[in-house]
């Protein structure tokens, strides 16, 4: 469940954070890819800061959260994900103080505008404030962090100055190549003074799911039931897919989808639409039943992720099916980019 709004006053502070940051032009001698950091003063998490709009398109001040958004934004600074395709919904985990044209104003917004007796004219001009989470539509952000975007919008006008005059400033010393500007709050009676260092940034922690334990004896039977010999090599692939489901009020999301089929062919045998909580056993059985429907079971399967690898390993195990990690999946690639084509 999300966090309460915020209040007019924590509106109120935002905006004039915004357009003090807007008043500056710091896009005028920065680049997207000159990275500092601000952390928030109440949960020490850190949020790595790239101001927008030195190509003159995208006005915005982006604050990338924790490591996890840091490797985010690292996977599209370095092409792997490209900036303009839809898979950057999914690399992007980050709060963002942007200036948009009218027509992207929602009516949320608009009416705490209206309540603060805001205007605004021309192209770039409205200032607008989003959340993006991973596998979700961008949307409106929570009390907590306004209250951190308010801080970060007031640092990075503090660092966009200090960078102007020292292009070295953001340049890490000898020996500390790995680690990263960050402003830092150090608690002073009711507020805070501020600190520059250099830090690391925190391991992710990811664990590893083991899925081996999941499989019911119901399931385990419908395997047995499977005759056909391995034959052929499939490829098995997930991503997220393009439309969005919006269940009442609540935030758009967009499912995961599984898709799988014959590597030499390109004939696509069998997908899945999920929602990220979803338990595996659900595509477990849908991918059971799709061997058992076409009379084919694969000799080998092909994944590009360790992720879907060991989604599929305890049922590949059971069915005496290979299972191998590689680095592309070019019917995969072919079969996504003709679907992405189709929802446009």
């Amino acid at each position: 469940m999300r966090e309460s709004s915020p209040s007019i006053n924590e509106w109120k502070l935002l905006y004039d954070a915004a357009f003090q940051f807007k008043e500056k032009k710091c896009w005028y001698w920065m680049w997207d890819s000159d990275l500092f950091g601000v952390q928030n003063p109440w949960t020490g998490e850190i949020g790595y800061c790239c101001v927008m709009g030195r190509a003159g398109e995208h006005f915005a001040l982006a604050t990338y959260s924790g490591t996890e958004g840091l490797d985010g934004y690292l996977r599209i600074a370095n092409g792997e994900v490209p900036f303009d395709s839809f898979e950057v919904l999914e690399a992007q985990k980050c709060l963002m103080a942007s200036f948009e044209d009218r027509k992207f104003v929602q009516k949320s917004d608009y009416e705490v505008m209206k309540k603060l007796g805001l205007k605004f004219h021309g192209s770039n001009a409205w200032p607008i404030f989003r959340n993006y989470e991973p596998g979700y539509h961008p949307w409106y952000i929570t009390k907590n962090e306004a209250k951190y975007l308010t801080i970060a919008l007031q640092q990075a006008i503090n660092v966009a100055l200090r960078f102007k005059d020292n292009p070295h400033l953001l340049t890490p010393p000898k020996n500390k190549e790995d680690r990263y500007f960050v402003r830092i709050p150090k608690p002073m009676n009711d507020t805070w003074i501020w600190e520059d260092s250099w830090i690391e940034p925190a391991p992710i922690q990811k664990k590893k799911p083991d899925y081996s334990h999941d499989i019911n004896e119901h399931l385990l039977n419908e395997m047995k039931l499977i005759k056909s010999q391995n034959q052929g090599c499939w490829e098995f692939d997930s991503f997220y897919s393009p439309n969005g489901v919006q269940d009442g009020k609540e935030r758009p999301y967009y499912p995961r989808m599984f898709l799988w089929g014959d590597h030499r062919s390109g004939l696509v045998f069998g997908f899945h639409l999920t929602k990220s909580d979803e338990k595996q056993t659900t595509f477990w059985k849908k991918f059971v039943k799709n061997i058992k429907d076409i009379h084919m079971k694969p000799k080998e399967i092909m994944v590009k992720s360790e992720e879907n690898y060991l989604l599929l390993e305890p049922i590949t195990s059971k069915l005496n099916i290979s299972l191998r990690l590689v680095d592309e999946l070019p019917m995969m690639e072919e079969a996504k980019y003709s679907m992405f084509q189709f929802f446009r």
